[in-house]
């Protein structure tokens, strides 16, 4: 093989009619794709379009059924992930996997040990070598440091220098950001733009449009298995990007507001409602049948006042569900009520991600379907059934893991398992995070179709599009407290700076 490395501009790696299908479905279809030494592409679809596929294939992993793929301009023939690797094509898994219980400096080196002249491993040199690594990728990190100690972030940066370490010219990143914070997403792109300039050629899935604009040169976009844009980033707009995703205009992704009207009951009241950790009282209703959404900047309170209605975190003041104080701190009052909560990280916090579809509906409602200590299965499945089905939840059967879901389905598990009992308010904390746009038109039509049967929708969105698309009402937070509040019809273009300047405090009042 052609030992010739590409240079700025050229094609390190040629896709040339790929096709691949699994148990007879077809996931890629005829795919044409050059990726160009110190060019990062944004590969975005939604799931199930065949990116993760496509990666896989470009990195040795899966073989295509048709076509054929290029390194440097020479044709491969059998190619293998360890062929891929010696040719300088890594991938960073979504999962990363480093040896958690070794050193910074010995994942980076495993594999490319540096030996002394006895033949036995030269900690020193590694150390020293690996310390100039980090110090180049100005990252602070003790290269002795166990890399179970490192955050996410941090391990996967040091993944990144171990495959451009071992002389990878083609990196892979598949979903890079969905397990940091955005803090860290700062670091992670200084650590894309050296890369570029290094002339790697990078392939970045994500379905953030900020990090598009953020870190792409071009955009690929898949839909069922087929390439259907291929433009230089500057040359593309974010809503032409989405219609490309989803097949057809971004006006439908979000279905019609109904009214908040002749709904029974009191819905969700919060009176003089003091979070802990902040010194702001909020008084707040959200009647029956409405849409809600609190919006602010990182650290405004928006999550904790969520917890804390729902009994995860301490406050003060009273909260009352159609009219009932819900005395006790406790989720288990606030479940007994007819509260739900879907939270921000639902592989942490919302799912046991190693049960199944079944187990994971009934968590909240385990005494509804017991009977002297004993699940009564049949009820249980019937239940969880009828709610999954009615989710549009694709499933093979109620057993399939739901560790096996996409993330869109997996939200709706979450939210789904609210829904086999009496449910009159629904708190929602960042319900599309890390779900594709596709996906994001069937939460929301779940979302509208609960406020459509008159329960109280309080939710905490970052993502401006989904706050004025979905509520009827935001209401902006500050340092815990309610800084100003936006009625439907101010939900209109101009909406997203107001919020922003009462968010970050260049507006005030603005509460009706």
């Amino acid at each position: 093989m052609n030992s010739r490395t590409a240079v700025a501009g050229e094609a390190a790696f040629s896709c040339q009619g790929i096709a691949k299908g699994f148990g007879g479905i077809p996931v890629l279809k005829a795919v044409n794709l050059d990726l160009l030494a110190g060019e990062v592409v944004a590969l975005v679809g939604e799931n199930g379009a065949g990116k993760s596929t496509l990666l896989k294939i470009i990195a040795g992993q899966v073989r295509p059924d048709e076509g054929s793929l290029t390194l440097n301009g020479d044709v491969l023939g059998k190619y293998t992930p360890t062929v891929a690797h010696s040719s300088g094509v890594s991938i960073i898994p979504q999962e990363l996997a480093p040896v958690p219980d070794m050193t910074v400096y010995e994942n980076i080196f495993l594999g490319r040990e540096v030996l002394d002249r006895f033949g036995l491993v030269n900690r020193r040199a590694e150390r020293d070598e690996a310390k100039k690594l980090l110090e180049s990728f100005d990252l602070d990190i003790d290269p002795s440091e166990p890399m179970r100690h490192l955050t996410v972030a941090f391990q996967q940066i040091v993944e990144i220098i171990k495959a451009t370490f071992a002389g990878s010219r083609v990196l892979l990143l598949d979903e890079p950001t969905s397990a940091i914070s955005n803090r860290e997403v700062a670091r992670l792109y200084r650590t894309i733009d050296r890369l570029r300039e290094e002339g790697v050629a990078i392939v970045y899935t994500t379905h953030k449009m900020e990090e598009i604009r953020a870190t792409a040169d071009r955009v690929v976009v898949l839909r069922d298995g087929r390439l259907i844009v291929d433009a230089r980033a500057n040359a593309i707009t974010d809503d032409e990007i989405v219609s490309a995703m989803i097949g057809r205009d971004l006006a439908d992704l979000f279905p019609p507001k109904g009214l908040a009207t002749n709904r029974t009951g009191l819905g969700l009241t919060l009176n003089q409602v003091q979070v802990s950790g902040f010194d702001g009282e909020i008084d707040l209703i959200v009647k029956p049948g409405e849409i809600v959404a609190l919006a602010g900047l990182v650290g405004a309170g928006r999550t904790e006042l969520l917890e804390a209605i729902f009994g995860e975190r301490r406050r003060k003041g009273t909260v009352t569900v159609d009219g009932q104080e819900i005395r006790e701190h406790r989720p288990s009052q606030s479940i007994s009520a007819g509260v739900g909560f879907v939270p921000e990280d639902r592989k942490n916090a919302g799912l046991v991600m190693t049960m199944s579809i079944l187990d994971n509906g009934i968590l909240p409602h385990l005494r509804r379907f017991s009977s002297s200590g004993w699940l009564r299965r049949p009820a249980a499945a019937k239940a969880v059934g009828d709610v999954m089905d009615s989710m549009r939840l694709r499933r093979s059967s109620l057993l399939q893991s739901v560790s096996t879901l996409s993330g869109g389905n997996q939200q709706k598990v979450v939210l789904g398992r609210w829904l086999t009992q009496t449910t009159r308010v629904m708190l929602l904390d960042e319900p599309t995070r890390g779900v594709d746009i596709g996906a994001r038109s069937e939460m929301y039509r779940i979302i509208a179709n609960l406020a459509e049967s008159g329960v109280a929708v309080l939710m905490a969105s970052s993502d401006m599009a989904e706050v004025i698309g979905l509520a009827h009402r935001v209401i902006v937070v500050r340092g815990g407290q309610i800084v100003g509040e936006i009625a439907s019809g101010e939900l209109d273009a101009s909406a997203q700076e107001r919020i922003f300047r009462l968010a970050s405090g260049l507006e005030t009042g603005g509460i009706k």
